[in-house]
């Protein structure tokens, strides 16, 4: 989808539909939308007391012009009322217009700047966001391919002076939709095409677009490093794990050196405490944050935030054979610390040990954010719609969560309660990998807190929200790209 900004008049703005939006609270239609239905004839007014629209969330009518406007159709989204108007609900107006749009055959779609009461580059970044979110497809396996897509999305912003701010603004729109719909993309390909030498071979290739430095370590590279949890688990795959060190530089001083971590698992059987067969079905999501983590690296060159930024992946499989890992195995992390393993499919933490480890001892950044589908404990604690957050720094908790309030991503934290170690404790070994059912995401957490030395850290648990088994308002069922949004958000914010 092609993006650009249109400088005319509504009443001008050409194309196959023209959307305009609604708040719910208005008696009377508010400028500009009364203009366009005047010139329409009172078309639209006559159309919502038939259909009854007035403005709701999620509402959509429209009308043919006839003529009457440059564009052929005029299409009408709620916003809601005025007062509660966010920019994740103008992302979900966009996303239901423009899609519809697309339903309706429109190759062209023009889209004022929705609503009034937000500044308009926050508003266009959301307008763009959202359509190209909203119009995600996966059809990649499919022999027919939908033959209905937007070609051009036009924003419609009659005052010129405005030009180089909206431009700036569909640009981060595209960047930050663009990003979820690849890290979609990742998520969404089966396991047996998705492999840890897929995603390194992922990571070149963003590397060489981007200009970034990679380092892909195999497995007697990891295992010289002392990587021992890592390789735990990827001791029963036939596949060749990978990890994978992928650095942006800024151009000038870097302000901060940030480590963002993401669970690489390209599928998880759960090892030999093996999962029921429904429980294993979507186990290609499991390296979601790997996935978000490499859409991030993919658009900071574009976005070029002053930070210095390092991407680690500890790729895996967990699978069963002869060589895989048992229970009441012992292993050994990077930084010293030995972990008897309970459950073989406690596995993620187990990989980001050695991953936030490697950070601890060979990066030393400021700040350390981790992206996991690491519980359903956390998917029965907080649903499907909200991640869980547990941070050993408060301020940096705090940053992250206004980072995902900005994109419209739901983080809810959870406390770091240190007495729960107690439950983790091993007659063998330095620590456990599970502990009591009771509080798992918070028993993972205080887990990988062994590995963090004092490095501010923020752990994100995206059991839930990765991956979804409905249509969602930013897209259709399957993965959601979760977690890419928020963290771009936070690194551009980054002072």
């Amino acid at each position: 989808m092609r993006v650009s900004l249109l400088t005319k008049p509504l009443n001008a703005a050409d194309g196959d539909v023209l959307i305009l939006g609604a708040y719910a609270e208005d008696k009377r239609m508010a400028e500009p939308l009364a203009r366009v239905d005047r010139a329409l004839g009172g078309q639209l007014g006559e159309i919502f007391k038939a259909e009854k629209f007035v403005g709701k969330a999620g509402q959509l009518t429209h009308v043919y012009t006839n003529g009457r406007l440059a564009a052929k159709r005029v299409m009408v989204v709620g916003l809601g009322t005025s007062g509660q108007l966010t920019p994740e609900a103008i992302r979900r107006a966009a996303a239901t217009g423009v899609r519809r749009a697309r339903d309706l055959g429109a190759r062209v779609v023009s889209v004022e700047v929705l609503g009034d009461t937000l500044p308009v580059g926050v508003r266009a970044r959301a307008i763009v966001g959202g359509a190209i979110m909203g119009t995600y497809t996966f059809d990649r396996y499919k022999k027919e391919k939908p033959d209905r897509m937007v070609e051009e999305l036009r924003l419609v912003e009659p005052e010129a002076r405005r030009a180089r701010e909206m431009r700036e603004a569909i640009q981060i729109g595209e960047v930050f939709g663009g990003a979820a719909n690849f890290a979609r993309d990742l998520v969404n390909a089966p396991a047996n095409e998705v492999t840890p030498t897929y995603l390194a071979r992922t990571a070149e290739r963003i590397a060489r677009e981007g200009r970034l430095k990679l380092k892909i370590y195999d497995w007697a590279e990891c295992e010289k490093m002392g990587m021992g949890a890592f390789l735990g688990v990827a001791a029963g795959s036939d596949q060749p794990p990978r990890f994978i060190h992928l650095t942006y530089f800024p151009g000038g001083r870097a302000r901060k050196r940030v480590a963002i971590v993401g669970k690489g698992v390209t599928f998880d059987s759960g090892g030999l405490d093996i999962k029921p067969a429904d429980g294993m079905l979507r186990m290609k999501n499991d390296m979601s944050g790997a996935a978000a983590v490499l859409a991030v690296m993919r658009a900071l060159p574009v976005l070029k935030p002053p930070v210095e930024v390092h991407a680690l992946v500890a790729a895996t499989e967990n699978m069963i054979s002869g060589r895989a890992q048992r229970p009441g195995d012992v292993v050994r992390a990077m930084n010293g610390t030995t972990i008897e393993i309970g459950n073989t499919d406690a596995e993620g933490r187990l990989t980001l040990a050695d991953a936030l480890a490697y950070a601890v001892a060979r990066i030393k950044p400021h700040e350390m954010i981790d992206l996991a589908t690491l519980t359903g404990a956390c998917v029965v604690a907080l649903g499907s719609l909200c991640a869980g957050l547990l941070t050993t720094s408060q301020p940096l908790a705090d940053r992250v969560k206004a980072a995902a309030d900005l994109v419209g991503e739901r983080l809810w934290q959870l406390p770091m309660i240190e007495e729960y170690k107690e439950g983790m404790k091993s007659d063998v070994a330095d620590i456990n990998n599970v502990g009591p059912r009771g509080g798992g995401a918070i028993n993972a957490g205080i887990f990988m807190k062994e590995f963090v030395a004092d490095v501010p850290w923020v752990h994100l648990d995206i059991a839930g929200p990765a991956f979804s088994d409905k249509d969602l308002p930013l897209g259709p069922k399957g993965a959601t790209g979760f977690g890419a949004r928020t963290l771009l958000a936070y690194l551009t914010e980054l002072k």
